[in-house]
């Protein structure tokens, strides 16, 4: 049976991964050495199996060579990270992506064929601190260095005025992409449009302009 991702390695990262992927009607092969693990998921994805990753044999019987997308999620075992990833790569995968631990970690992880590469931890980091830093971010997702998309409210500086009024783009160099309002979400709004002190802004820009914004217009 053709599955569309594989998910290995079932901790916290690769667990939340196989669950968004299962509860999206993907197709995962889900694979750990845990039994405890496999067990908790052998419910939730297509198929669980207890297997070692970095044996080839063991991924070609299990037919990994038929899978779209691998995620190569395992914990603190770097070298088994990068066997793995070795493997897989040998095998021709067309889209593996990597959990790394650090920095030298990813360098090696790109040097042996990994697409893809993430820092869940740091990632995750950045998103807690932009929270914290103002009680209006809702979410954050970084696209680059210095570009990210943030999720505000729009405030009591903000409420009552319209997106030409506020003129965002010209005075802070960023773009509201969508407004959400209850349960409706404006997508490319109108310049006429008048915004409400509890809507939900998504916000596109380069960092230091998001910053900028964040300061003059969303922190209260």
């Amino acid at each position: 049976m053709k599955r569309d991702y594989a998910v290995i390695g079932l901790g916290r990262f690769g667990g939340s991964i196989c669950k968004e992927l299962s509860a999206e009607g993907r197709q995962v092969l889900a694979i750990d050495l845990d039994e405890d693990r496999i067990n908790e998921f052998k419910n939730i994805a297509s198929h669980a199996v207890i297997a070692d990753s970095t044996d080839e044999a063991t991924l070609k019987e299990l037919g990994i060579k038929n899978i779209d997308h691998v995620i190569v999620a395992i914990g603190d075992n770097i070298q088994a990270s990068i066997l793995t990833t070795v493997v897989l790569t040998d095998l021709g995968l067309s889209k593996i992506t990597v959990k790394a631990q650090n920095d030298y970690h990813e360098k090696i992880l790109k040097r042996i064929g990994a697409d893809q590469v993430v820092h869940p931890e740091r990632d995750m980091g950045k998103r807690i601190a932009h929270n914290i830093i103002s009680n209006n971010i809702l979410d954050y997702l970084e696209l680059s260095d210095d570009h990210s998309i943030v999720e505000v409210k729009a405030g009591r500086k903000m409420g009552g005025n319209s997106l030409a009024k506020l003129d965002i783009r010209a005075n802070y160099g960023c773009n509201i992409v969508a407004i959400k309002r209850e349960k409706d979400i404006n997508v490319s709004p109108a310049a006429e449009e008048v915004l409400n002190e509890e809507d939900i802004l998504i916000v596109i820009g380069a960092d230091k302009d998001i910053s900028r914004f964040e300061k003059h217009l969303v922190i209260d």
